[in-house]
């Protein structure tokens, strides 16, 4: 076994025993995955508690309003991104190849386009890149954005299941890397072992 499978096994260890000693009834330990950030991941700030995200609606690509409450029951990365962010489109190959391997049942990478990003545009940059696995969302006035305080883009924040954000990073990463993938694996299945 190689010290990355070992690190993992012993952080979803850990995740299961967290979640299932009655010390912690009230809900998993989210801090604990400070001890699992590796590369990129380092730049995730991790509250001490959940905090609850924003209900501001934001729109699909036929227009129809939709909030975040569409995901609750799954470990949500919600990527905030800009047509014109140069560091937003150099992530987003990444992204989409995370939701190959990850998105199911249990997680969903969920893109939003926040402020002035027309649809031909995403569009035209979606089927340029090849990102054939990733939503076409849009937050045009940013009410999504403001009201989740995101002052930079691109910016991602992970969510659990109940719809709380647990990790927050402003900037690029290689979310398909083996830090990124262990450290939302273990996300993951600290909710599973939470209940």
């Amino acid at each position: 076994m190689t010290s990355g499978k070992i690190f993992l096994a012993a952080v979803l260890y850990a995740a299961v025993a967290l979640g299932a000693n009655p010390v912690f009834a009230e809900g998993p330990d989210y801090a604990s995955l400070r001890d699992v950030r590796r590369g990129d991941m380092r730049k995730l700030a991790i509250p001490d508690l959940p905090e609850p995200a924003s209900q501001e609606a934001f729109e699909d690509a036929d227009g129809n309003a939709v909030t975040l409450a569409r995901y609750r029951g799954q470990t949500v990365l919600v990527n905030f991104w800009a047509t014109w962010c140069a560091p937003c489109r150099a992530e987003m190959p990444s992204l989409n190849a995370l939701q190959q391997d990850l998105g199911g049942e249990d997680f969903q990478v969920v893109t939003i386009a926040t402020g002035r990003n027309p649809l031909p545009a995403i569009r035209k940059f979606f089927d340029e890149v090849g990102l054939s696995d990733l939503p076409v969302l849009r937050d045009p006035k940013r009410a999504l954005s403001r009201d989740m305080g995101v002052l930079g883009l691109p910016a991602s924040i992970i969510l659990n299941k109940d719809g709380a954000e647990v990790a927050r990073m402003t900037g690029d990463a290689d979310w398909h890397s083996g830090d990124a993938l262990m450290f939302l694996r273990a996300v993951i299945a600290l909710e599973k072992a939470g209940g």
